[in-house]
């Protein structure tokens, strides 16, 4: 059996606050294989962003992280190391390099003060060790892989002068830009429209496919886990409450959550029109995630959950085995699982 490139266990981040310390994400487990990609999903702050962020090491100093678990991350040479035990000059060599990730939003993570070939060339000096020149030709060459049009122009411009889709594109063409075998894609296409989230997904993937890295890819949109991803982790309140290959999360869902989340989708809606159901709008999920500074001692989902059982919420369940691959967070699916 393959081994993960990544391989993260127990993953846990805390941050400082004036109302005290908050629990961002805890326990979190999941591992993405050489070529694969792992699709991690949740609604806005269920912890899919922190993950990324400290599985780079990007977090604020002033944030006062503070961090536990293990992350392993196999190099190039074979070499297996555990990211979240590395110094900050060893993480440094490995970001951009080995391991990178492409940003939400690239007007915010582009320096707005160097153009777009400039920002490129100086990833590929620093890591690649090329000089100016060839390094100036990479990022040239880099621009016209990720189908930017009219590449030799645009190379010397700003990223105030291009659209947002092309930003987007330099991002990608900037993460690319040393063959790194990990790319950690943090809702890469949330701020463009259809049309161009398209085009930026079928370009990640052929850029996958050619390179043959793996894919950590952060989103909220199901639609878009169901046609790019292999396997796919709900998260909910900082855990991990289902984890399976995509086609069978979706061919039958396990955790309340998981079905809920399905069940919002315009898909799901049209299924119950055409069956003549009563209902052709869209299904949310009752009531609110928790606040970090009063979490439930038990289930964090169970004030949601319409299955709740005793004991729900009393005990947070462990995320265990249900069926091959697939592990559920879930006190019923325990109970089954026990049985």
């Amino acid at each position: 059996m393959t081994a993960p490139r990544l391989e993260v266990s127990g993953l846990s981040t805390s941050f400082a606050t004036d109302a005290g310390r908050i629990q961002s994400v805890a326990d979190v487990s999941f591992s993405v294989l050489p070529g694969q990609t792992l699709a991690l999903v949740g609604e806005s702050g269920s912890g899919k962003s922190v993950t990324s962020l400290t599985l780079m090491g990007l977090h604020a100093k002033t944030s006062q992280a503070q961090v536990q678990g293990e992350a392993w991350f196999v190099r190039r040479d074979g070499r297996r190391v555990n990211l979240l035990a590395l110094s900050e000059p060893e993480l440094r060599a490995l970001r951009g390099n080995e391991m990178a990730m492409i940003f939400q939003e690239p007007m915010t993570s582009l320096n707005p003060v160097l153009t777009v070939g400039e920002q490129i060339a100086e990833a590929v000096r620093l890591h690649l060790g090329s000089d100016r020149k060839s390094a100036w030709a990479h990022a040239l060459r880099m621009l016209e892989l990720v189908e930017i049009p009219a590449a030799a122009q645009r190379v010397s411009e700003y990223p105030h002068q291009l659209s947002g889709g092309m930003r987007q594109r330099v991002m990608i063409a900037l993460a690319m830009s040393c063959n790194p075998t990990l790319l950690i894609a943090d809702e890469p296409t949330t701020a463009l429209d259809v049309t161009i989230q398209a085009q930026i997904l079928a370009l990640m993937g052929r850029l996958q496919k050619e390179t043959g890295m793996s894919l950590l890819f952060i989103t909220h949109n199901l639609g878009v886990v169901a046609q790019y991803a292999d396997a796919v982790a709900v998260m909910y309140a900082g855990r991990i409450v289902e984890s399976a290959p995509v086609s069978e999360l979706f061919a039958s869902p396990r955790h309340p959550y998981t079905r809920g989340l399905l069940a919002c989708l315009p898909g799901v809606a049209r299924q119950r029109r055409q069956a003549g159901g009563a209902r052709a709008q869209l299904v949310a999920i009752p009531g609110q995630v928790s606040s970090p500074l009063a979490a439930p001692p038990g289930c964090a989902f169970a004030p949601r959950c319409s299955q709740r059982r005793e004991g729900c919420e009393q005990r947070m369940p462990d995320l265990l085995p249900a069926a091959g691959t697939r592990r559920v967070r879930c006190i019923a699916v325990e109970a089954e699982v026990v049985a």
